[in-house]
């Protein structure tokens, strides 16, 4: 490890864990060029799982689904 990247980490240690934590996800994102769009999915991902458990959507299992598909592709 380089001399920067070792004070990096000295310093990094001295924060505490949220604040360790919030660190690594910024690092994280910087490194992810569509760091944007993850977030959306993962917002909306999320507002899927809710729908579902409060059920205002239905769901099937998979084999009925592909049923259904390759009904309708004939």
């Amino acid at each position: 490890m380089n001399a920067a990247l070792n004070t990096l980490l000295v310093e990094a240690l001295k924060l505490d864990p949220s604040e360790r934590m919030d660190f690594v996800r910024l690092l994280l994102a910087s490194l992810n060029e569509d760091a944007e769009i993850d977030r959306a999915w993962a917002i909306e991902i999320q507002h899927r799982i809710a729908d579902i458990e409060n059920g205002s959507e239905q769901v099937i299992p998979i084999a009925d689904a592909l049923a259904q598909v390759r009904k309708n592709l004939k």
